[in-house]
């Protein structure tokens, strides 16, 4: 999961730790799709851990602090 969380925050333009502090005083969080081959990424509530994926149709999105085990 941590190469997920990692990729994430890359994708956003940020270091985990801004990510994750930012997504803690937000309504919104980054979010990444789970699957291996799947780079897909939204903003969703900061507690998701089944979001929807649009590219792979499948509840596998998960917020950064569900990822980095905070929530």
């Amino acid at each position: 999961m941590s190469s997920k969380l990692q990729q994430l925050a890359d994708i956003a333009g940020m270091e985990i730790m801004e990510m994750l502090e930012a997504a803690t005083f937000d309504s919104i969080a980054h979010s990444i799709c789970m699957n291996p081959d799947c780079e897909y990424t939204t903003m969703m509530e900061p507690d998701q851990d089944r979001g929807w994926c649009e590219n792979c149709q499948t509840n596998t999105v998960k917020s950064c602090l569900v990822l980095a085990g905070i929530l």
